[in-house]
């Protein structure tokens, strides 16, 4: 596929901020320079590759990047790793030909004496004594190859990294690793191996407590390291005690800890996302989870030209097998005795913090904001989907390039039954000003059930200040075809231009209840 192509569906970063058709989860975010422009930088983005449709993760590992100083413009890199073969060159699933599935991986910049600079990958490989797999290239995009085979057996490979590696390099050279499912783990690695525990050092077990044990760290996974000023800052996915927020315990969220050394004592200092993003029903006080029902998320946080962001992953489908790549704003602040990072919202807008464009189409796909009042008592893994949700769109053959095709752009909001809202946060309706009228097109795929949909902005109830703008009715007709449908706003003046940066709410009413009444696939005003 070419280059020109995915770059133009590569969209506009908003969230998620890769195409929705690529789902790039665990993503580990990195400025390195850029090996075919010396002297500029770009972001890379390193994560699992969720193509196995049906389960975790992937067969092979990809990389996508943006230039530091325009991060709306996103570049597929291609494929860096697959784990096909052993030392000696042999498949290692002679049957199938397949490789391994490779879960969430991290990567380490290391400087050479010559000024050049090595790139290690730690593949999250769990098959046949592989998990410490560790990989290296002379490019942040790779290609990379296996550089710790064992010499007896080449099947395997040697180093301490267990799930979820993690590897940070301090700014005196010396390297730590950090790993650990349902138990943290961190050690200072050889830097000749850069996969074992350094000569006369151990590894550190339960360097943050976890979740079954006493304490408010509450690790599960997902370990990843980060050095502000003198301050080493450990991101991690927390599961949370049940009633936190007034929800039900999940791994959805990333919280840190901080030390004044890479292996700890750490301070636990509190959450940075929970991908959830709960909230408040404003009819009844309970509370809701008004994005992601349940699943896990995995991901860190980054410094870009002196704003930082959180880079975390969220569901789609009915399922945990189709995650997308998110982002958000964050604010950092280090003292001499403690790290504060705020806490940041889940919103549609990723890179783009001023708000979408509400005259640009909006995909579906971008919806953030999901509601449905049999919601409040649903639970993982025994509710039955009740309300919208964003359907994956795979690409044939489960890559992301070869089985490619223009249909797969549209991931559109499905189920959208009698009482489904959808929302979308934040549209810059200062953009608006220019408009003599407002107009609101969208569109979607009738499915005959009658019924209409509402839309308000700033709230999806008017007792917490939303404005109705707009309504359309849905015939009884169902169709095969996408169909566009266009209104005037009401109260065009008053209720939209110059409201500045606002969420806009699509309500789905009437029709027989429990059957969806269209697939949405995308609006704009005009």
């Amino acid at each position: 596929m070419a280059a020109a192509l995915l770059t133009a569906l590569s969209i506009q970063a908003q969230n998620p901020y890769l195409p929705l058709w690529e789902y790039i989860p665990d993503g580990e975010p990195y400025v390195f320079e850029d090996p075919d422009r010396p002297g500029e930088y770009r972001l890379y983005i390193y994560g699992s590759h969720d193509n196995e449709v049906t389960a975790y993760c992937g067969r092979d590992q990809v990389v996508w990047s943006a230039p530091v100083g325009n991060l709306t413009d996103w570049r597929y890199d291609g494929v860096i790793f697959r784990s096909m073969t052993d030392a000696d060159g042999n498949l290692l699933d002679a049957r199938s030909g397949k490789g391994d599935i490779l879960y969430a991986p991290d990567i380490a910049a290391v400087r050479q004496q010559d000024g050049s600079t090595l790139y290690y990958l730690y593949p999250n490989n769990q098959a046949g004594g592989r998990q410490s797999q560790v990989c290296v290239s002379d490019r942040p995009d790779g290609p990379f190859e296996v550089i710790n085979w064992n010499e007896r057996n080449p099947r395997r490979t040697d180093g301490i990294l267990g799930f979820d590696p993690a590897v940070f390099v301090d700014d005196d050279g010396r390297v730590y690793g950090y790993w650990g499912f349902e138990e943290s783990n961190g050690a200072e690695l050889d830097p000749e191996t850069m996969a074992s525990v350094k000569p006369g050092t151990r590894i550190v077990r339960n360097m943050v407590s976890d979740y079954k044990h006493d304490g408010e760290f509450r690790f599960f996974e997902a370990s990843s390291m980060r050095k502000i000023g003198d301050k080493y800052v450990f991101v991690y996915s927390r599961y949370t005690e049940d009633g936190e927020d007034g929800l039900p315990a999940s791994n959805n969220t990333l919280a840190y800890a901080y030390s004044d050394s890479p292996l700890g004592p750490f301070t636990y200092g509190g959450t940075i996302i929970d991908a959830r993003e709960p909230a408040v029903n404003a009819h009844n006080g309970q509370a809701i989870a008004t994005a992601n029902r349940y699943g896990n998320t995995h991901g860190s946080i980054l410094e870009i030209d002196g704003q930082w962001w959180v880079f975390y992953h969220r569901q789609t489908g009915t399922d945990q097998f189709s995650r997308q790549a998110m982002v958000a704003p964050i604010g950092v602040r280090v003292e001499a005795d403690k790290v504060e990072i705020s806490r940041a919202e889940v919103t549609s807008e990723g890179f783009c913090t001023e708000g979408l464009n509400p005259l640009n189409r909006i995909s579906a796909g971008w919806a953030c904001w999901f509601w449905h009042p049999s919601k409040a008592v649903e639970q993982y893994p025994n509710f039955i989907y009740s309300g919208s949700y964003i359907q994956p769109s795979h690409p044939e053959d489960g890559t992301n390039v070869e089985g490619f095709s223009l249909k797969n752009r549209y991931c559109p909001l499905v189920n959208n039954t009698p009482g489904s809202i959808v929302g979308f946060k934040y549209l810059n309706f200062d953009r608006l000003r220019s408009c003599r009228e407002v107009n609101l097109e969208i569109r979607i795929r009738p499915l005959g059930a009658g019924g209409r949909i509402k839309v308000m902005v700033g709230d999806p109830t008017s007792s917490e200040g939303g404005s109705v703008i707009a309504e359309f009715p849905l015939g009884s007709v169902a169709s095969d075809d996408m169909s566009t449908l266009s209104v005037r706003c009401e109260n065009d003046l008053k209720g939209i231009k110059g409201r500045g940066r606002k969420g806009l709410f699509f309500q789905f009413e009437g029709g027989e209840p429990g059957q969806s009444l269209c697939d949405f696939y995308d609006f704009r005003f005009f």
